[in-house]
């Protein structure tokens, strides 16, 4: 066939190579309000009585860690972005996927060989195909190029680079995951970390406290007015505490240690100097529940692999379709080098070919239901993470609004346990009761003060959790295009 009716077919092909086989990606829906009301709900279910941020009021931004207004905890937070390995292993992964996108948009364009080669050959003189007066010796030059090229008749090679495209969107994704997950790791740990602090400045206090208690406890009974017993109940009190004032630098040491892998850092590079916490929650804007699926990078990840799944159940199907190829073959061939670039020593070829399986033992059906499948499993795990991301929200606003409750009451009752306390230590001055009423109100006025610690801490970390689970300020429209 010549050149000149070769061209013309080859771009009637290509201009039909805009066919496409395969669905058409449309986001799955995921059930964000009840199924017998029309619309989503405005607020979360557990918002009711939480108090909604004021304007003046920070919204949640990048680095929603400074809301804490803790200059420590921001200096810390900072170097997860230039230390953290687990931050690293997920950035190579984003690399890797955005090289992956090269790799099959190069399959868009014509693709190139050359392979020369010298031979020297010598013919039997006794051959039945060596012409007569043929040459016995002769040496071969060849210069070919070669293209290939393949017609994307039915869309196979742009689901391919789309299938990539949002494959490295879903990896991007999970990079701002993973930083997500690991400042809010930190923000935690180090509000465990500061709650120990307070916990052990209670406890000093309490120390304190016991030790004039015993010495009181001494005088009396070197003045006949207590028994011994009272003397060794007080050094029991005494040194109960004390164990537990140590004790508590053994998870101390082990939060700091946390805090030097989240940062990167070995242990001993690593100090937090002691700082009590006396922090008050954040007010945190939540937004409605409709905004969620846009704000979470777990859920922005989990969707753009479901429009992945898709494009490769398109890319099942044209495997049923013939492909096409476009081949040329271009170059010199001579006998000598001297030769070699003569114009008598050119050769070509060029020509369509096309390529149709014709039985294949169900493989291609097998493959083409497997990506059907693989699409309906990640339409799940895209639903089940977006209502596990609903479901987080809704812990975290629970948990804030229950525990600002219960901490207002648990003020009233360390108020009283105290009072109690001085009460009973004066009545034992004046010789009204025995040293087990001062015991049983120490041990009440310190579980009280430890508890209302302890509800601090559990505040300041539902304050975290609550972030991560809006998604820390992110949103899905920072996904890079590819």
């Amino acid at each position: 066939m010549k050149v000149g009716k070769v061209l013309p077919v080859a771009g009637l092909l290509v201009l039909i190579a805009g066919c496409s086989v395969g669905p058409k990606y449309v986001r799955p829906s995921v059930p964000v309000a009840p199924l017998y009301k029309e619309t989503p709900p405005a607020s979360f279910k557990e918002a009711d009585g939480w108090k909604p941020a004021q304007p003046g009021d920070e919204a949640i931004r990048g680095k929603w860690w400074e809301m804490f207004r803790d200059s420590r905890l921001n200096a810390l937070e900072e170097q997860i972005n230039v230390s953290n390995q687990t931050l690293k292993v997920a950035e190579a992964r984003f690399r890797q996927a955005r090289a992956a996108i090269r790799f099959n948009r190069a399959a868009q364009f014509p693709s190139i060989s050359a392979a020369p080669s010298i031979s020297r050959e010598a013919v039997s003189a006794n051959s039945p195909f060596r012409p007569a007066g043929a040459r016995r010796n002769g040496s071969d030059f060849v210069l070919p190029f070669d293209l290939s090229y393949e017609v994307d008749l039915w869309g196979r090679v742009r689901k391919s680079v789309e299938s990539a495209r949002e494959e490295f969107q879903a990896t991007a994704a999970d990079l701002e995951s993973v930083r997500l997950s690991l400042h809010a790791e930190l923000g935690v740990d180090y509000f465990e970390l500061r709650s120990l602090d307070e916990q052990k400045r209670i406890l000093d206090e309490a120390v304190s406290a016991y030790e004039r208690a015993l010495q009181l406890t001494r005088n009396r009974f070197e003045g006949g007015a207590a028994a011994a017993a009272e003397v060794a109940q007080a050094e029991t009190q005494l040194q109960m505490t004390r164990a537990q004032n140590i004790d508590v630098g053994v998870q101390r040491a082990q939060y700091e240690h946390a805090i030097g892998l989240l940062t990167g850092q070995p242990p001993e590079a690593v100090s937090v100097p002691f700082g009590p916490l006396k922090a008050e929650p954040p007010s945190v804007p939540v937004g409605v529940p409709s905004e969620l699926l846009e704000r979470r990078p777990d859920i922005a990840a989990a969707e753009r692999r479901v429009a992945s799944a898709n494009e490769q159940v398109g890319i099942a199907k044209t495997a049923f379709f013939p492909a096409l190829v476009l081949g040329a073959t271009g170059g010199f061939e001579g006998t000598s080098i001297a030769s070699l670039f003569n114009w008598p020593s050119r050769l070509w070829a060029v020509g369509p070919s096309m390529l149709q399986t014709v039985f294949d033992g169900g493989r291609r059906r097998a493959v083409s239901e497997s990506a059907l499948a693989n699409y309906d499993a990640t339409i799940a795990e895209y639903r089940e993470t977006s209502l596990s991301a609903f479901k987080e929200v809704e812990d975290n606003l629970a948990a804030l609004r229950i525990l600002e409750q219960e901490t207002s009451a648990q003020r009233a009752a360390v108020v009283a346990a105290q009072r109690s306390l001085e009460l009973s230590t004066n009545r034992y001055r004046g010789g009204l009761v025995t040293y087990l009423e001062v015991v049983t109100a120490q041990s009440t006025a310190l579980a009280n003060e430890r508890t209302e610690a302890d509800l601090m801490r559990r505040r300041m970390d539902a304050s975290v959790l609550l972030i991560k689970a809006l998604g820390g300020g992110w949103n899905a429209a920072q996904l890079p295009k590819g």
